[in-house]
């Protein structure tokens, strides 16, 4: 028996973490490129990109920013690029659109509903911030909603997949968005081979703890049967313990500082930091990271040459 392949996905800048909180994050596009690809090259075989505002670093949805780092990521790597489409609870659908549906990318986020998708905690923690609006986003959190209804999922599934032909990384944030799936398979807008994110330690969403985990993946389990691969990435600190959990059960991982600023105790100098952290774990366990072509096979993708950038 071939042996099983890991899927390293990484998650490279995101719009949960403000520049204050690390001179690592990568803000403008030549950095979110640079680290995009050294992220490929330490074995990263899918990369997950948001935008930032280069002037300040607030996240974006503006398609050029983003073409002014996907087509060099796209040159210098195979990497499969999975472009957003959550951005940020204060963007509406169509600004969260606009880049995927120019880029017309192999793959797209795709949050399975609408949740309190809750920052403001990260205000506990006492730091001088450069940047004005970094606080005020973080509180904007305690009183909006991240808004994907089961319109806006339609919306997505027709435009995106079937107008594109781009498939998705289904990001459930709790058991609920598992059902909220398996309906929209029922319906034959979705077919496998699905790629599920568990997302875990969002305040709003499912605790970041081994139970819940293993809760996730046996109602998965239920729900989808062997039709499906499924990834985990966990908030902060949880971030290293909770994906290699999900390795030893037969899973694909999720690293980046979108999720976590961290390598260790120390913070990342970059993503690469901790595409190679969590390599050493899958070596210790005897498991095998897989290509960016192996993802291709394992997630049914059209492949790198039929994007639009």
């Amino acid at each position: 028996m071939a042996p099983r392949k890991v899927i390293i996905t990484c998650a490279v800048t995101g719009s949960v973490h403000t520049p204050s909180m690390s001179p690592y994050l990568p803000v403008t596009p030549d950095q979110i490129a640079t680290d995009a690809i050294a992220a490929a090259e330490a074995g990263a075989s899918i990369l997950h990109l948001h935008a930032r505002d280069p002037r300040d670093g607030r996240p974006t949805a503006d398609p050029d920013v983003f073409m002014q780092f996907l087509p060099r990521i796209k040159q210098a790597t195979d990497a499969v690029i999975n472009i957003t489409t959550g951005g940020s609870s204060l963007m509406t659908l169509d600004q969260r659109l606009a880049a995927p549906l120019r880029a017309e990318p192999e793959m797209c986020s795709l949050n399975m509903g609408s949740m309190n998708f809750a920052l403001f905690p990260m205000l506990d923690k006492p730091r001088e911030w450069q940047h004005e609006w970094e606080p005020k986003l973080l509180e904007a959190t305690r009183d909006t909603i991240f808004k994907n209804t089961f319109a806006d999922m339609e919306s997505m599934l027709e435009r995106l997949g079937k107008g594109c032909g781009t498939r998705f990384e289904f990001e459930c944030y709790d058991v609920g968005h598992l059902y909220s799936l398996a309906h929209f398979r029922d319906r034959g807008l979705v077919s496998g081979p699905l790629f599920i994110q568990f997302v875990l330690g969002i305040l709003g969403g499912i605790g970041a703890d081994p139970d819940n985990l293993v809760h996730m993946k046996r109602i998965a389990d239920k729900l989808f049967g062997d039709s499906y691969q499924f990834s985990v990435l966990a908030a902060g600190r949880n971030q290293m313990p909770l994906i290699s959990i999900a390795a030893a059960m037969g899973g694909n991982v999720r690293v980046g500082l979108e999720d976590s600023l961290y390598d260790g105790r120390q913070l990342a100098k970059s993503n690469a930091d901790q595409v190679r952290r969590i390599r050493g774990i899958l070596d210790g366990l005897s498991l095998e990271v897989a290509t960016p072509a192996e993802a291709r096979h394992m997630l049914a993708l059209k492949g790198g040459d039929r994007v639009a950038f």
